[in-house]
């Protein structure tokens, strides 16, 4: 017997009987709680629980179910006996978020069957080039290695020194010296990194970050833990127009954006011309 079955089976022995709630409910149906007619059973309350969870973790597993199962009816039984009818009476509501909702799904599937997803090198270039104003760097990125290790590493300052490595010989003694000796170690040399970003690694905010920039390295030391965090800065841009890679996957977030805004205002339009040329959809003039 599992440790899910043998709590569940134990339930009404053991934890429903210690909150007092429910503990008189179980009966041989395997009806575990009860809040006004509705009752709740054995067998949803153990499609809650995890297999292989521990005794203690599926009694606080089903202790939770049970009490939010049991909240939820609450809220309707109380809301039932204190509102009024007239605010009792959701009909306008229900159908007005039964008509969005289907409105949604329709539209998802309209623009799923049409959308173009293809975005050409040139259409990118094209956009980057038109909204330059748009696409200003709000703070410093870079592109660089950074490691942590413990400041004693006997590899120290053999991995300081070839951070800059570029490709080659030199480059695989780095990956290999870095796997047996950093805590931390990752390589953006060829990707744009945010610099706030690149900060958090460091513990600091990205304009002490860059006060330490110095010979392409950025060192800070931490004696209090005998630790060291470095990294060697390939590039940097300060400011103006973010480069076309950095922002390329925002960009064809918006074309996309953009191809689906039309695709909307051709669906609406035809909406109303078609029901219009049926009669569907008539306008009276009233004097």
């Amino acid at each position: 017997m599992t440790v899910k079955n043998i709590i569940l089976s134990a339930l009404s022995a053991m934890l429903l009987c210690a909150c007092g709630f429910v503990g008189s409910l179980v009966h041989d149906d395997q009806v575990v709680a009860r809040v006004g007619k509705e009752k709740l059973y054995r067998s949803e309350l153990a499609t809650y629980i995890p297999d292989g969870s521990s005794p203690e973790d599926s009694s606080n597993l089903a202790l939770q179910y049970i009490n939010s199962w049991a909240m939820e009816r609450l809220y309707v039984k109380t809301a039932e006996s204190k509102l009024s009818k007239e605010e009792k009476n959701i009909d306008r509501e229900l159908e007005a978020y039964r008509r969005s909702l289907l409105s949604y799904r329709y539209e998802q599937h309209f623009i799923s069957d049409r959308l173009d997803t293809l975005i050409t090198r040139a259409q990118l270039e094209e956009y980057y080039n038109a909204h330059a104003d748009a696409l200003e760097l709000p703070r410093p990125i870079l592109k660089l290695r950074f490691v942590d290790l413990m400041s004693d590493s006997r590899n120290y300052d053999e991995i300081l020194a070839k951070l800059s490595a570029d490709g080659g010989q030199a480059q695989s003694d780095l990956d290999s010296l870095v796997s047996v000796s950093a805590l931390r170690y990752f390589d953006s040399s060829e990707k744009w990194m945010d610099a706030a970003v690149v900060a958090r690694e460091f513990g600091t905010d990205y304009t002490t970050m860059l006060s330490r920039l110095k010979d392409k390295y950025i060192i800070f030391q931490y004696d209090d833990r005998g630790e060291t965090r470095a990294a060697y800065v390939f590039e940097i841009k300060k400011s103006g127009q973010a480069p076309l890679e950095y922002c390329e996957a925002s960009i064809r977030d918006n074309i996309l954006s953009v191809r689906k805004r039309d695709l909307m205002k051709n669906l609406e339009q035809d909406l109303l011309t078609d029901a219009q040329n049926r009669k569907d959809f008539v306008i009276y003039q009233n004097d």
